[in-house]
């Protein structure tokens, strides 16, 4: 990690699939070299629902745990194309929500 923050972050990645449902999971720990009070802990979890092979919608949450806790909550929406995907993730709806765009490629 660098930047404003300068580190470590060792994570760690799971997923669950039943059926058309999926279960996914990212965790991450930062160790700031530089100050150790900067030290944090990231998690984003996410369940789908797949009706079709190339439409995936769901739930989504992302918490941010150093001195005080951070959590948002939202939706997904994701298509996939071949090797190709793109998810669109809306955090928090309402007056002031956050908007994540992902696009992704297999190979």
């Amino acid at each position: 990690v660098f930047g404003r923050t300068d580190g470590i972050a060792p994570g760690l990645e799971a997923s669950l699939t039943w059926k058309k449902f999926n279960f996914w999971i990212s965790n991450e720990y930062v160790f700031d070299t530089g100050d150790s009070a900067n030290n944090f802990f990231y998690t984003w979890p996410q369940i789908t629902y797949s009706p079709i092979d190339w439409l995936h919608v769901g739930f989504v949450a992302q918490r941010t745990v150093a001195t005080e806790s951070d959590t948002q909550y939202g939706f997904l929406f994701g298509l996939t194309h071949k090797k190709t995907e793109f998810t669109s993730y809306l955090l928090d709806p309402g007056p002031k929500p956050t908007v994540v765009l992902e696009l992704g490629y297999n190979f």
